[in-house]
Order: structure tokens, then C-alpha cells, then sequence
């Protein structure tokens, strides 16, 4: 278990683990989306209306050279739930967008290190350092949905060549300033 999970499982929350690109596989829940709160005000599942694996148009991939797109799904305890892809910039950051019943509340709740809030196309959005070990290298953002929100995890060891020298929160949050126009208003 990764820092970041012992962060989700310890807190006040309860809530769940999150991980870093590679420290989780596909769960075996439905990846339907809907937005219906649990009795502790938890969607049951992700934000419908959004799909990362489908909807982020190629040409933004493009722009950040990103390649080798993987299912990236999973189900943390307390309902937690992520649906949605990573991806890997050669000699860069590798990245994962997943929909996720996070809100921006929850998040902030949880008083991570470097926590900033901000907003992007209208969205209210927040960035967080949620590793312990290597808090530099990964960085989240997560930017309001209906019922959660869109959640960046980007992982950027100083190692990587084109990437490594830079700060991995600026990195994040430019990436999801890419995206995050692509999501429909109703989602």
C-alpha cells in the first residue's frame, strides 16, 4: 500500500485508497456510471457524462505526447470509486484521468501537503501532494463533476528526462487545463 492509500484509509473520511499509476488494477465493479449519495453523502459511483478513455480528444493527447493508453479503474473501501485511463510520456511524466466520487470537498477535507485551490474553465479544481514518500514526484488534481470529480494523478520522477527538472503540480494542473474543456457543462 502506497502512502497516498494510507492517507484515504487513516483519515477522518474512511474513505478508500488512492494509488499512484501503477498501484492498482481494474476492479471488478460496474463501470456504470451514476451519482446517487450513500447514507455517508458518497456517490455510489463516478460522475456520469464523461469518459477519459473515450473523450479526451487525441489531438490533446497529442500535445502532451502521451501514448500507450491502459484501463485504469478500481474500488477503495467506504465506496470509493476511480474509472479511467493512464497514459506515458516517453522519457517524461506518466499520467492517469480517471472520473472519481472525490468531490472537491473531500479532498480538501483531508488538509494534504501544498494544497492549492483554484478553478479551470469555470470548475472549481484543487491540486494536492499525496505521496509521503516522493512528494515532489506526484501531484493530483481533482476538478468538479456532478457527484465527484475528474481526478489527475501524474507521477514525474526527477529521472525523466524531458520532464523530471519540472514541478509536477504545474504539470498537473496544465495538463488538466488541456482536458478539462472537453467535459461537457452538464457533467
Amino acid at each position: 500500500m502506497t502512502s497516498r492509500s494510507k492517507s484515504w484509509r487513516l483519515g477522518p473520511l474512511a474513505l478508500g485508497a488512492v494509488f499512484v499509476i501503477a498501484g492498482c488494477g481494474p476492479s471488478d465493479g460496474d463501470p456504470k456510471a451514476t451519482s446517487s449519495p450513500t447514507s455517508s453523502g458518497v456517490a455510489t459511483d463516478v460522475p456520469a457524462g464523461y469518459d477519459p478513455c473515450n473523450d479526451i480528444p487525441q489531438s490533446v493527447l497529442d500535445s502532451e505526447k502521451l501514448h500507450r493508453k491502459e484501463k485504469d479503474d478500481s474500488t477503495a473501501s467506504g465506496g470509493i470509486r476511480w474509472r479511467g485511463c493512464a497514459w506515458v510520456q516517453s522519457d517524461g511524466y506518466a499520467a492517469s484521468i480517471q472520473t472519481t466520487n472525490i468531490t472537491i470537498d473531500m479532498a480538501r477535507a483531508k488538509k494534504f501537503p501544498d494544497t492549492q485551490e483554484f478553478t479551470i474553465s469555470g470548475r472549481r479544481a484543487i491540486s494536492t501532494r499525496q505521496v509521503d514518500t516522493h512528494p515532489e514526484s506526484v501531484c493530483t488534481v481533482d476538478v468538479e463533476m456532478k457527484g465527484g470529480s475528474l481526478e489527475f494523478n501524474l507521477t514525474n520522477p526527477p529521472s525523466s528526462r524531458n520532464t523530471g527538472n519540472l514541478n509536477t503540480c504545474d504539470l498537473t494542473r496544465a495538463l488538466a487545463e488541456k482536458v478539462v474543456p472537453t467535459v461537457p457543462a452538464a457533467a
